[in-house]
């Protein structure tokens, strides 16, 4: 259809040479048939509420009202409008001199007629001060060059399979935009006007046109839309204010490390479980340390391995292991002589320099003992246990030796024997292992995580796979410097050995309290906020640079509610489950106990 023609003369005087031809267009090309009247519909029927093209109804309409103000953003709720619209948008710009002159006249014609009403004693139109105060302002920033001016036209086109639905989808395109204070109006008796000023050929043949300056032009661009997905990765969940879909692949981004924030019940542990039992099916594997003992569940239904340490437990870690960090030719001693130091720190408390050095060389002197030297030979003989370290250091026979060994002589000889004093007999080779304290006393708690993450560490480096980690209840190792400087070294070289590290806190106080804690949230590229405590709330708004808005959506958002970040985007999130993933990963106890008791019911 020609744009510049009426539809009523278009192809009125077909060839008579012209047969119909059973392949389409190109034998009718062939014939110099105009190809105008190749593209062109079969049939347009223009009333005076709407224009038929074929079978499909269009409509359009325009923005002749605006609010006096507009937030950045605005068009959202139209951008994301579930049904299909074309959306038009015409800015020309304004020779500043012209309006300066208008506003001037009009400046001076508010300011009369307000004078007039204050000497009749009449009230001051407040539409008009307010008027007034805007024309003020404008003149000031026009003739400071800090605004130029505009004329901007809003079209929105929007097609229908019937008259009916037509009807509808306008209604509730108008509701939205009512609910924006914007007053949108038909295009009555320029409904072709109206369609191909929405169509792709730049020609605004409507030419209904609103004054605005820059700041407000600005606010219609870009048209942003809050949807957060991608091709490939795992359903995260639902954007709670337009209904598609959060799938994300985490792998993607710069770094793949994630930190979700949220108070006790709100759904922290369930999202991370949906998580990893999703990304499994993509071939990820998934380790988690587990404090309470929730991943058992599910470690059982996907046949992975659990693993639990207590004073009883079969299973062991030797913190003095070198073979799962050796490799031929490569010297290890020292960076594990380097851990080491920040293990006892946590087990021994704060040492002076002396004490400090004192306990390097009996590190030394213990895996010597052992024939394990700087030489990479060595390293595969058998390694010392925290025993041995014990005994070296009870031979110093000075006192601050003396006193290093008091400190460690429970875990040898005291309460917490067994636990640390063991060669290590486990292996990572299930695509889904969780190593659980949860039998540990709140004070092991933090030493046993501490291990347990420098062997999974280790055995990351060593074997490269896809992977990720998952630190629940993190804020035990942030109690400590050593353990927190462990925990942030993880965060930061993760990326090089495609791992994802996931940290899991509700101590928010203690997590942001300090800045190691702030590092490991910015160089995680996932972020999860579900619902939070007005006790945390500000503290959360700071770190994450929160609107007013999303503060309030994070006090009031329900169990699976909140929002999530993926690098500089981030959109509203309700977290969605199967019935048999529910079952799975539910923890809530009275769901819990009605799956022990019904075992049946989850198969």
């Amino acid at each position: 259809m020609n744009p510049n023609q009426p539809s009523s003369q278009q192809n009125t005087q077909p060839s008579p040479n012209i047969k119909p031809q059973m392949a389409g267009p190109i034998p009718a090309l062939k014939q110099n048939m105009n190809v105008l009247d190749v593209i062109a519909p079969q049939s347009i029927e223009e009333d005076f509420d709407y224009v038929k093209i074929n079978d499909v109804y269009f409509r359009t309409i325009f923005v002749g009202g605006y609010p006096r103000f507009v937030a950045p953003g605005w068009l959202e709720p139209v951008v994301n409008f579930d049904s299909s619209l074309d959306i038009s948008f015409y800015v020309y710009p304004v020779d500043g001199k012209s309006v300066l002159d208008d506003l001037r006249r009009k400046i001076a014609e508010m300011e009369a007629e307000i004078s007039t009403d204050i000497e009749r004693g009449k009230i001051v139109d407040p539409s008009t001060q307010a008027k007034l105060e805007d024309a003020r302002a404008l003149q000031e920033q026009l003739v400071k060059g800090i605004e130029r001016f505009y004329q901007f036209s809003f079209y929105i086109t929007i097609p229908a399979s019937s008259v009916e639905e037509l009807n509808h989808v306008t209604r509730q395109i108008e509701s939205v935009l009512g609910s924006l204070l914007i007053i949108s109006k038909h295009a009555l008796l320029d409904m072709e006007e109206g369609f191909l000023s929405t169509a792709p050929f730049g020609i605004d043949k409507l030419s209904i046109t609103r004054n605005m300056d820059t700041t407000s032009v600005a606010t219609t661009f870009p048209l942003t839309s809050t949807e957060l997905s991608s091709d490939r990765g795992v359903l995260y969940g639902i954007n709670s204010q337009n209904e598609s879909f959060i799938i994300f692949d985490r792998f993607s981004l710069e770094n793949s490390n994630m930190v979700i924030f949220a108070t006790s019940g709100a759904g922290k542990s369930y999202f991370v479980k949906l998580e990893s039992l999703r990304s499994l099916m993509t071939g990820t594997e998934v380790i988690v340390i587990d404090p309470e003992s929730e991943y058992k569940p599910l470690a059982s239904a996907v046949g992975g391995e659990y693993i639990a340490f207590s004073f009883n437990s079969p299973s062991k870690i030797n913190p003095f292991d070198l073979s799962q960090v050796r490799e031929e030719g490569e010297n290890q001693l020292g960076l594990k002589i380097l851990s080491l130091h920040s293990l006892m720190k946590v087990i021994m408390g704060a040492i002076t320099p002396t004490q400090e050095a004192m306990l390097d060389r009996a590190l030394v002197m213990t895996y010597r003992a052992k024939g394990i030297t700087m030489d990479p030979d060595t390293q595969g003989k058998e390694p010392p246990l925290m025993e041995d370290l014990y005994k070296t250091l009870i031979g110093m026979e000075v006192p601050d030796a003396l006193d290093l060994a008091a400190r460690i002589e429970k875990f040898v000889r005291g309460s917490f024997v067994g636990i640390f004093d063991k060669q290590t007999n486990i292996n990572i080779t299930n695509p889904f292992t969780v190593f659980s304290v949860k039998d540990l006393q709140d004070a092991l708690r933090p030493i046993a995580m501490f291990i347990i993450l420098d062997y999974i560490w280790t055995r990351v480096k060593k074997d490269l796979k896809k992977r990720i980690l998952v630190v629940d209840e993190a804020w035990h190792m942030m109690r400590y410097p050593d353990t927190a400087q462990f925990l942030w070294s993880v965060v930061k070289r993760a990326r090089k050995y495609f791992l994802g590290l996931t940290t899991i806190t509700q101590d928010v106080e203690d997590f942001l309290g300090q800045d190691i804690g702030k590092a490991i949230v910015t160089n995680s590229a996932l972020q999860v906020l579900l619902k939070q405590s007005p006790a945390a709330i500000d503290k959360i708004g700071e770190v994450f640079y929160l609107s007013q808005g999303e503060k309030q959506l994070l006090l009031a958002a329900n169990v699976g509610e909140g929002i999530f970040f993926a690098g500089p985007h981030h959109a509203p999130i309700r977290v969605v489950a199967s019935q048999e993933e529910h079952k799975l990963i539910t923890t809530k106890p009275q769901e819990v106990v009605k799956v022990n008791t019904n075992p049946y019911e989850n198969k």
